[in-house]
């Protein structure tokens, strides 16, 4: 039998550390070792429990959770889960701190949420069987990306897919795509309020246009289309002018927004016209979703274990044959605009 994962709970307010700490001990593979008011109790407790994940707040006295990360992944690396406030400054530093190395983020919950914290206990599992390996990422080097004249786009519609780790894997990916990109959509398994906020950044980061996506947007070179974190999926329709659909319907694998119901939409909307990508992230969304765009006709790709915060979506999308190259993450956007990029005689 597998040990249970050992938990070090870090939060400021007395009450959120109980409901955290209730709610990982609620499942016998959680071992909550420990609780931390600040950073300065924080640090202590891990020289002595030495927990497997840290789950972590942003808003914290003497010094912030964005400030303890750095250090940690700086002094001691290990798996850290932020747990933010679903506001747009809350969001703003998940997202750095996912930049920093933070293995994932959840949000406090809402007044009448049915499961609070959502899916910290398979995060907490996830991030405590990849910690023997766990480092703070490389710093990605500077990117320039293809300037417009050196692209020629084709007729092609790329869909990606994320979850866990994916935030950086986005940006590595967006930032090798020129201004002129294929239309391009996205589904990242992200709390409610963090798209909005994590498109914007995309925006900034890269060249090409980035948004979140909306109901009937029509997609067109140069713009990358984000799904909204919430109560509905995307797909594209319209196979005469391709556009965003967001639609109202339960959770698939888990999760709303999935990557299998674009990945289905765009397979049945695009097949042989497209370009499907999974990228890192826990369980299995998006591997059947990518094996229908195959049996389309798509190009896929996928990010191989070894460059993976988690390697499992991934992995069940190769064992299902759905994954025609596995790439290391660095390769993975230069390769999708070779896949793209117009034919010397026209556009495919």
């Amino acid at each position: 039998m597998t040990a249970p994962a050992r938990v070090l709970v870090v939060d400021d307010s007395p009450t959120m550390r109980g409901l955290i700490s209730a709610v990982l001990s609620s499942d016998p593979e959680v071992d909550v070792i420990g609780q931390a008011g600040d950073a300065l109790e924080a640090r202590e407790a891990i020289k002595r429990l030495n927990p497997d994940v840290l789950t972590l707040d942003i808003e914290m006295p003497n010094m912030n959770g964005l400030d303890f990360l750095e250090k940690i992944m700086r002094l001691r690396p290990m798996p850290v889960i932020m747990v933010s406030t679903m506001t747009h400054r809350g969001a703003e530093a998940t997202l750095a701190a996912l930049e920093i190395g933070a293995f994932d983020c959840v949000g406090k919950p809402q007044p009448g949420e049915s499961r609070p914290f959502g899916d910290l206990i398979e995060k907490v599992k996830a991030a405590a069987r990849t910690q023997r390996n766990f480092a703070k990422p490389a710093k990605p080097a500077a990117v320039t990306p293809l300037a417009v004249a050196d692209f020629r786009v084709g007729r092609k519609i790329v869909a990606i897919g994320s979850s866990t780790g994916g935030v950086e894997a986005l940006i590595a990916v967006l930032q090798k795509f020129p201004a002129n990109c294929p239309p391009t959509v996205i589904t990242q398994h992200m709390p409610p309020t963090f798209t909005k906020s994590f498109s914007e950044r995309l925006n900034r980061l890269c060249a090409p246009v980035v948004e979140e996506a909306t109901d009937g947007a029509r997609l067109e070179i140069g713009k990358v289309y984000l799904a909204p974190g919430g109560e509905r999926h995307l797909q594209v329709s319209n196979a005469s002018a391709p556009c965003c659909r967001l639609v109202e319907r339960g959770p698939v694998n888990g999760h709303r927004p999935s990557v299998d119901v674009l990945f289905d939409s765009v397979a049945e909307l695009a097949g042989r016209n497209a370009v499907g990508v999974i990228l890192t992230g826990m369980g299995r969304d998006g591997a059947a979703g990518l094996l229908k765009m195959r049996h389309a006709g798509a190009r896929t790709l996928g990010q191989n274990e070894k460059t993976c915060v988690v390697y499992g979506m991934p992995r069940v999308a190769y064992e299902l044959g759905a994954v025609e190259q596995q790439l290391p993450l660095a390769a993975i956007g230069e390769e999708i605009l070779k896949m793209t990029a117009a034919r010397k005689e026209g556009t495919e």
